[in-house]
């Protein structure tokens, strides 16, 4: 059921960043040849290619090692893996898995951000850096009218970013689907509750891109936003997996 509030927005804590979406297209090669002719002089069909295992296809998600791969539930059939540059970049890659079966299918993948000053284990209100690790996906919402998410979403004028930042950062928060990081599940995205303290931060969300990195949401385009409101799904148990590559392979 969708949720409206109109009061003020509290835990609005992400300095927030916007991103271009690239797609990266997948395209089966075949080959075509004359082939070779019969006895009776007819043209022999050349015979069809051999199927080629699909490079979408994956029994584990690329670049998570066991120690992450073990936390995310056996129940989750959709995992949105971000894969930081490094440990100090504020540069990445969102991608979207669907589990079927025993196999994990590629389905999107776009440019991203994450914390200004890179990732950490550790992860401290303030410190502008992006916790490493595996969340669950549970709540959404924004300034902008849910476009048909399956998770319960919060529709607020007090999401909006405020208007004493750039003016590349106003539409920051016009989608966001929260983290579970130091938060309730089951509340609004902005709800202020931080079960393990203030001092370790809060409000990290997945939201709409400016360009830079964040205080420590993770941070696609637009495009990227909507197609992951309209396709994470509670009854799929989503998660995201998110840290640099050395500490997802770890």
């Amino acid at each position: 059921m969708p949720r409206t509030m109109t009061g003020p927005g509290q835990g609005v804590r992400c300095a927030v960043p916007a991103v271009c979406a690239a797609v990266a297209a997948l395209a089966l090669l075949t080959g075509c040849g004359g082939g070779d002719r019969t006895a009776a002089g007819e043209p022999r069909p050349a015979a069809p290619p051999e199927p080629s295992p699909s490079p979408t296809e994956f029994r584990r998600i690329p670049g998570v090692g066991d120690r992450l791969h073990r936390e995310i539930p056996a129940a989750t059939r959709q995992v949105v893996a971000v894969h930081g540059e490094d440990e100090d970049s504020a540069e990445a890659e969102v991608v979207l898995y669907t589990r079927h079966g025993d196999t994990w299918s590629r389905e999107r993948r776009w440019p991203a951000h994450n914390g200004k000053r890179g990732w950490t284990r550790d992860h401290r209100e303030n410190d502008k850096r992006s916790p490493v690790g595996v969340f669950t996906l549970s709540d959404a919402g924004g300034v902008l009218p849910d476009p048909g998410t399956k998770l319960p979403y919060t529709r607020s004028d007090a999401f909006a970013a405020p208007r004493h930042w750039p003016r590349t950062h106003w539409h920051d928060f016009d989608h966001v689907i929260a983290i579970d990081y130091n938060r309730v599940r089951g509340t609004p995205p902005n709800d202020p509750t931080r079960p393990l303290g203030r001092e370790k931060g809060g409000s990290i969300w997945l939201h709409m891109d400016h360009g830079s990195g964040t205080s420590g949401c993770v941070s696609v385009s637009r495009a990227a936003m909507e197609h992951l409101l309209r396709t994470l799904d509670p009854a799929q148990h989503p998660v995201v997996v998110m840290g640099d590559g050395e500490s997802l392979a770890s």
